[in-house]
């Protein structure tokens, strides 16, 4: 029997049952959600690609501010560096009560806005928008800017260029990577809570990217960054204010050696920030305390990868850029008055013009000015050594016999390392890198804002230095920045290791530094010590104008 004819409308019917069913209802559901995946993938990605660095017009400001690369890598979100100090109060307590920035209690140095507010980031901590976020990290000026002080009711002033004397760059770290990285108060929950408590609405697509990309992945980078470090900061004696361990850290984090795989020798290497004023005189020069160096490209670079650049991050025309304006930097004019006459016999003596009864024993034919150059009448200073020039070269370490451990920290390996894997295919392949025999003759431009002295730092006037070792100071406390008009220097009174260390607190920027411990030795460079009394006077007279 035939089926009855289907009319026009039953077959529309039929077509619309067809399209409703549950089949036709997923594929639909599928095409839509297809499209917010992909609306959302492509907000998600231009969110995420965002690149952006701040410009500054002043080089000046550049040099204080600038990135020079390090953030992408190394460096940590702006927003968790500003709640950092609400997530552990107890470090910051010291800083905040006082009405100071609140990373100053590591001795990070601050400038004020017109409202005589800390500013936001201190000076040498940069800005940089890398995978989206908004990152922040060190560039040069951290550990080349300082503070003096007339006396200790002074303000301090700000100087750039000179040797960061009030950083406590280790005991950052040892917070950063020894405390906080480990801690539950930077779990994803906590850290999105405390960002929004300091007033940043982060929305519901930024929230969940701070959930599930931003706190997991900077946990976890802090996490490996201090599974390599730490265990070489557990058998290094305290760097304190003003020093680094220039190498070994660069060993373990960059080049990946384990802290175990590094020789007794070799693991204590701190020394002092040096100064980097009138870079363009040195040029040639053997560079580093070691003069492991003589280009100033590669020294300036391998600085860099110190503070946390890398060969894909790093931003050479923002280096450059910094080089360039250090080429001409002079240091301040010292503010010391000594006595005129004072200051003219000791540039005599400085400058080899010995009298009879000067000596208590006789000098080994080199004067201070063959060494390191001297300071001309009209103030400026001559970067050329007098008679037999030896400015910028190395003296073995036998011979200027100062404490071993930054010479000992640079090693033939590493530097085979330095030139094999840094840079390796690039127009920046480091090659002028050279292991060498001993200490390197610095210039003395700047010498007040210098102290303490020798390499490390362990000698803290130059009262002292003219001193043979057995009378210097044991132990005296670091990070004052009061000027020492009677010494030269900063003030650094005597203080008991222990009890002093622990009086201070684990997080200030003052800290007793104990010459016995090892790579703190205040041996050596003995030049000088067998001047008479007088003579000695007459000498430091002439150092003070440095």
């Amino acid at each position: 029997m035939a089926a009855p004819p289907v009319t026009a409308v039953e077959a529309a019917l039929s077509r619309r049952r067809r399209f409703t069913t549950p089949l036709a209802v997923l594929l639909v559901l599928a095409l839509l959600a297809g499209v917010i995946v992909l609306i959302g993938g492509v907000a998600f990605a231009i969110w995420y690609g965002r690149e952006s660095t701040p410009h500054y017009a002043d080089a000046t400001e550049h040099f204080k501010y600038g990135s020079i690369g390090a953030e992408p890598r190394s460096g940590i979100p702006y927003h968790v560096w500003q709640a950092l100090p609400r997530l552990f109060p107890e470090v910051f307590r010291p800083a905040v009560e006082r009405g100071a920035g609140p990373y100053s209690v590591f001795g990070f140095l601050y400038e004020t806005d017109a409202d005589g507010k800390p500013r936001d980031l201190p000076i040498g901590l940069s800005r940089r928008t890398a995978n989206g976020v908004d990152m922040v990290w060190f560039n040069c000026s951290v550990c080349h800017v300082g503070t003096w002080r007339m006396d200790a009711a002074s303000p301090p002033q700000i100087v750039l260029g000179m040797p960061s004397n009030n950083l406590d760059l280790g005991g950052f770290v040892n917070f950063l990577l020894g405390t906080a990285a480990v801690d539950m108060a930077l779990g994803p929950e906590n850290l999105i809570e405390q960002v929004e408590a300091n007033g940043e609405d982060l929305g519901f697509v930024e929230r969940l990217f701070w959930q599930y990309g931003v706190a997991p992945r900077l946990r976890e980078g802090l996490i490996e960054r201090s599974s390599r470090l730490m265990p070489l900061m557990h058998v290094q004696p305290a760097w304190g204010p003003g020093r680094v361990d220039t190498f070994n850290p660069y060993k373990v984090v960059q080049l990946k050696v384990p802290a175990a795989a590094l020789s007794k020798e070799e693991r204590v290497g701190a020394s002092d920030f040096p100064s980097i004023f009138l870079q363009g005189p040195r040029e040639g020069m053997q560079l580093h305390w070691d003069g492991n160096n003589t280009s100033l490209a590669e020294r300036n670079l391998s600085a860099a990868i110190g503070a946390g650049v890398t060969p894909e991050t790093v931003d050479h025309a923002a280096i450059n850029r910094v080089a360039e304006w250090l080429q001409n930097l002079p240091p301040p004019p010292s503010p010391m008055r000594p006595d005129p006459a004072q200051v003219e016999r000791g540039q005599r003596i400085y400058m080899g013009q010995w009298e009879p009864g000067q000596w208590e024993s006789p000098p080994d034919g080199l004067s201070c000015a063959s060494c390191h150059g001297y300071r001309a009448p009209d103030g400026s200073y001559v970067f050329q050594g007098k008679d037999i020039d030896r400015i910028g070269h190395v003296e073995r370490i036998d011979l200027v016999g100062t404490d071993r451990g930054r010479f000992d920290s640079y090693t033939e390996e590493f530097r085979q390392r330095q030139l094999d894997k840094i840079f390796e295919g690039t127009p920046y392949d480091f090659q002028h890198f050279r292991k060498t025999e001993g200490y390197a003759n610095q210039p003395l431009d700047g010498l007040w804002l210098r102290g303490p002295y020798l390499h490390n730092g362990s000698v803290p006037t130059l009262v002292d230095l003219l001193e043979r070792p057995e009378k210097r100071p044991v132990a005296f406390l670091r990070g004052i920045d009061v000027l020492d008009h009677a010494k030269g220097g900063f003030m650094a009174p005597p203080c008991r290791p222990e009890a002093d260390r622990a009086a201070l607190g684990a997080h200030r920027p003052v800290m007793c530094f104990d010459t016995q411990q090892t790579g703190n030795g205040n041996a050596g460079h003995l030049y000088g010590t067998g001047l008479s009394a007088a003579a000695k006077a007459h000498l430091l007279a002439y150092l003070k104008t440095f």
